[in-house]
């Protein structure tokens, strides 16, 4: 199992990025939870196999059609605590 921390940047609030990044994390077998930052930025946790993983990654380049990423930051997270048995949308932080 692959669990990673992404941060992407750019107009990518308002856009339904949390929804559509969740569509694609589900339909790659991944677990996790994404969420807005009041900095602008969205925020990801992905634990699944390498593979999905790095579709989610991949994915989250590009985004839903109205996004305009500029940059996509990944951290390889150790452990899969506290990793939910679902991809959950969480609150603003």
């Amino acid at each position: 199992m692959r669990t990673v921390t992404i941060t992407v940047t750019g107009r990518v609030q308002g856009v339904g990025f949390r929804y559509a990044l969740r569509a694609e994390a589900e339909r790659l077998g991944t677990r996790g939870w994404v969420r807005n930052r009041r900095d602008g930025t969205v925020e990801a946790l992905v634990a699944g196999d390498p593979d999905a993983v790095e579709g989610v990654i991949a994915w989250a380049h590009d985004g839903p059609p109205s996004a305009r990423v500029a940059d996509v930051d990944v951290l390889e997270t150790g452990g899969a605590d506290e990793i939910p048995a679902a991809f959950e949308i969480r609150d603003t932080v």
